[in-house]
Order: structure tokens, then C-alpha cells, then sequence
């Protein structure tokens, strides 16, 4: 991998050399802007606006514009000399739970790699206290002309770093939340519990960006003149009914996963949810229950009928016992 910044942690008295890595990259697929009439790409060409005429990038600097429309330009000579403690140094401030950073505050990862032998040791003695202690590091640190702040955690065998927002960076959330009358009824919650666990667990390795998948289908089927391939059609309207979906949301993912998975929600008193193993919901034993009421009826029906039978061939089994009993008498008499 290749390095974008070196620096070095500062690790109180402690200096690890070290560089930062990229630790993601990105597989989506880009576009070009064209012509529609010819297929011709279309290019942005950079003009000053005082001059009317194009300029080329050695021409080109910063500037911040003033509220009165003022431009005040900023050389990179001007940014080089701010002075920056942290300008090519990680600083770690503390050492903190790491339940304690907002998953809100976290941008882009890297990786930390030792720059050099003799930044293995103390590379090696920061990612085992990190490990041992359970903690991550806040630290801050400057890239691209601006001084942010990080997260660094042990992640396998290396240290990793998140950047973070800072605080005021993270919006409030006012005004997003649903209206506050709305209720939630227990049944509900019970049929969105058993929901939870019968989708149950996910690896996370085995997910994939289908879009991108299907974007690369149809990219290789115009390139070779092939039909192209036919999105499905979508779902019916909306759902109405709140619990329908969640009790049909219930069995497609039972049956999705092979009948039977999945977690039985019953209610105990005071209103608690007590979950047991076999699949289905308090309504679903309601529906068995019932189911099995007319089954009790039909085998009590059937059992007169079965019985009759028997006790006429009985009885007749019986008489013809007599008769030949009381024939052999007679004889006995006769002779």
C-alpha cells in the first residue's frame, strides 16, 4: 500500500516514526458526462473571469472570500508556516473507552504502518497497551492544510485510525424525530422482537453490493449487443396495516431460512416479553390453539361410529356362542 503522510505518534515522551494508509478504497463505477448526438466527452475548462480567457493550473491559487466579496489569497508558503503542533505529528491527548466516541464522529480509516526498524518496538508496546487495556486513543493531527482529530484502536496486528468529526461538526437532530404522540402498541413490539430474531444473525463478509453487480451486467451487455437484463417488478402499494406486514414479515423470513428458526415471543405479566426458542409469536399459538379445537371435536364424533361396530359384532359373536352351546346340550339329552 502506499503512504500518504509520514509523521510519527507522539506517545508522551514516546515518538513512534510512522505511515498513514488508506484502509478503504471504493468499488463504485464512474460515468463520464457525453454528448448525447455523438457520444463526445464533455470537458470543464477553468477561466478567469477577469481576463475572460482559460487558465492553466499553475495558474491557479486559493483564496478566501471575505463577507463583503473581498478575495484575501492564500499561498501554500502561508499555510506551511501556521503554527501547528501537530503538522506532522499524531499527538495522542487520551485514552478513553471506546463506547465513549459517538459512531457519528467517525470519517475516513487508515492504517498505521512503522516507518523504519527502530519504530518497531515502540509501535509494538502502544498497540499492546491499546489491546490490553480496552481503551482507544484520541489523538490530533493535521493532513491536507487542516488539523483534525482521531481515533487510533488495534485492529489485528496493526494500529488503525479513524478520523473524527469534530463535535461541532455533528448537526442536532431537532426536528427529525416522528411526532411525539405516536404510540407503539405491545403487540407490535412483540411481532418486531420476533422479526429481530428470526432474521437472526449475518456475516458480514458474505454481503455485496448487488447494484454494482447489476451495473456491471448491464455495461457488458450493451457493450456486446446482448439483451438487456429486466429489473423485477416492484411490491404492491403501501402497507395499511401495521401488524399484517410485521406477522407476514415474520413467516417470509421463517421460511426464508428453513421453517422452524428463529424465537417464540410470549407475553408474562406486567406487560414483559419473555422469548423462547421454536419460532413464532403469542398470536401464532393463539391460531394453533385454535386450529387444534376443531381436530378434539372431529376425533370425538369419529369414536361413536368406530365403536358401534365392534360392540354389534361383539353381540353377535355372543349369541352364536348360545346357540351352538345350548344345541350341544340338546343332543346330550337326546342321547
Amino acid at each position: 500500500m502506499r503512504s500518504i503522510w509520514n509523521g510519527a505518534i507522539s506517545f508522551g515522551l514516546v515518538s513512534i516514526p510512522v505511515k498513514l494508509m488508506n484502509a478503504t478504497e471504493s468499488h463504485s463505477i464512474s460515468f463520464r458526462q457525453i454528448h448525447l448526438e455523438d457520444a463526445g466527452r464533455i470537458r470543464y475548462r477553468k477561466f478567469c473571469e477577469l481576463e475572460d480567457r482559460e487558465v492553466d493550473s499553475s495558474e491557479i491559487g486559493k483564496g478566501y472570500e471575505d463577507a463583503d466579496g473581498t478575495v484575501i489569497p492564500i499561498t501554500d508558503e502561508d499555510l506551511a508556516k501556521l503554527p501547528l503542533p501537530t503538522s506532522r505529528t499524531i499527538e495522542i491527548l487520551a485514552f478513553l473507552p471506546e463506547d465513549r466516541i459517538d459512531p457519528l464522529q467517525l470519517d475516513t480509516a487508515y492504517y498505521l504502518s512503522v516507518n523504519g526498524a527502530p519504530a518497531a518496538k515502540p509501535y509494538a508496546l502502544l498497540r499492546e497497551a491499546l489491546r490490553r487495556s480496552g481503551k482507544v486513543a484520541v489523538a490530533k493531527y493535521a493532513l491536507r492544510g487542516r488539523e483534525r482529530l482521531g481515533m487510533l484502536r488495534v485492529v489485528g496486528d496493526v494500529i488503525g485510525m479513524h478520523a473524527l468529526l469534530w463535535p461541532d461538526e455533528i448537526r442536532e437532530a431537532d426536528g427529525v424525530a416522528p411526532d411525539a404522540s405516536v404510540t407503539v402498541r405491545d403487540k407490535e413490539l412483540d411481532l418486531a422482537d420476533a422479526l429481530m430474531d428470526t432474521l437472526g444473525d449475518v456475516d458480514l463478509d458474505d454481503l455485496h453490493d448487488e447494484y454494482r453487480e447489476a451495473l456491471e451486467e448491464l455495461i457488458a451487455a450493451k457493450a456486446e449487443g446482448r439483451e438487456l437484463p429486466q429489473a423485477p417488478e416492484p411490491e404492491g402499494g403501501k402497507v395499511l396495516d401495521l401488524m399484517a406486514a410485521l406477522e407476514k414479515s415474520v413467516r417470509a423470513a421463517k421460511e426464508s431460512r428453513g421453517a422452524g428458526g428463529g424465537a417464540e415471543v410470549t407475553r408474562l405479566p406486567g406487560g414483559k416479553a419473555r422469548k423462547e426458542s421454536g419460532g413464532g409469536t403469542a398470536a401464532a399459538k393463539k391460531k394453533t390453539a385454535a386450529a387444534k379445537t376443531p381436530a378434539k371435536k372431529t376425533a370425538a364424533k369419529k369414536t361413536p361410529a368406530t365403536k358401534t361396530p365392534a360392540k354389534k359384532t361383539a353381540a353377535k359373536k355372543a349369541g352364536t356362542g348360545k346357540t351352538a352351546a345350548k344345541k350341544t346340550a340338546a343332543r346330550k339329552r337326546t342321547a
